[in-house]
């Protein structure tokens, strides 16, 4: 028996913004993405927390030099350093989670213009961690700052020079740092490739530097993703990096690289 298919009476358009809600659909329907994110965040509150109840505890114990090295600033910023492996391996599992199961070959069949996805997924990504960082951020110094009220040493204000600009720094140097961990997952298309690329170049690398003369170590490390990243959200320059804007512009050229690099073979490859 034949059996007439009906014709559609509309046709629908691949277009960006309708790709960005596919993906947007998949972010926020993946039980993975709200753990890791739920556990960037947790990281970004709890660690200032615990290192301003630490510092407030001991304070009258500490010599000068110990609290010389205990600025405000750092203390509220402190989960920035650990939140970003949580969000790095969510940028990972983003793209190399459809590999894993095959659903990349439904989404390549559904958009044949493959880097609408790559730029629908970046840009996803890039939001949902900024509008989620930044407020935790700005939780974790009003409440590192509360538990450290008794110590007017290390009171500092928002409007403070250089401050408002260090909480933003940090928002953005996680929002760099998921976004060049998910182009690094859509190059090896691997999770455990992906995540171990990742700890490598900012994790193993970085330390190794130092059995390096001082030198060699300070000329290097300056070029480093991590470090000029890390300048982004620095109350003061540090005399061997560059400065914020020449590092966040070195750090954001890393982010293009391996974007561009995934942007090539996702249009080379079979898949």
């Amino acid at each position: 028996m034949t059996v007439s298919v009906p014709r559609l009476t509309q046709r629908g358009h691949v277009t960006q913004p309708r790709v960005v809600a596919s993906e947007w659909t998949k972010f926020v329907t993946l039980r993975s993405t709200m753990w890791s994110l739920g556990v960037g965040m947790l990281l970004t509150l709890g660690f200032p927390i615990v290192f301003a109840t630490v510092t407030a505890a001991r304070w009258g114990q500490m010599s000068p030099h110990e609290r010389a090295d205990r600025h405000p600033l750092d203390i509220a910023l402190a989960g920035v350093n650990v939140a970003q492996l949580a969000i790095a391996v969510l940028g990972v599992l983003v793209v190399t989670g459809e590999y894993s199961t095959g659903m990349i070959r439904s989404t390549m069949l559904a958009v044949p213009r493959r880097l609408l996805v790559l730029w629908a997924k970046l840009g996803v990504y890039a939001v949902v961690s900024f509008v989620l960082t930044l407020p935790a951020l700005l939780v974790s110094f009003y409440a590192s700052q509360a538990i450290l009220d008794r110590h007017h040493l290390l009171q500092i204000s928002i409007s403070a020079p250089g401050v408002s600009r260090a909480l933003v720094g940090g928002a953005l140097y996680v929002v760099g740092v998921g976004i060049f961990a998910m182009a690094i997952g859509a190059i090896v298309r691997s999770t455990a490739g992906g995540i171990g690329l990742f700890a490598g170049i900012f994790f193993v690398i970085p330390p190794l530097m130092n059995i390096l003369p001082s030198s060699w170590n300070n000329a290097i490390s300056r070029w480093l993703p991590s470090e000029a990243g890390r300048q982004l959200f620095a109350l003061h320059k540090d005399p061997n990096r560059y400065a914020q804007w020449p590092s966040g512009a070195i750090f954001l050229g890393y982010c293009l690289l391996v974007i561009a690099i995934a942007a090539v073979l996702l249009r080379r490859s079979d898949v």
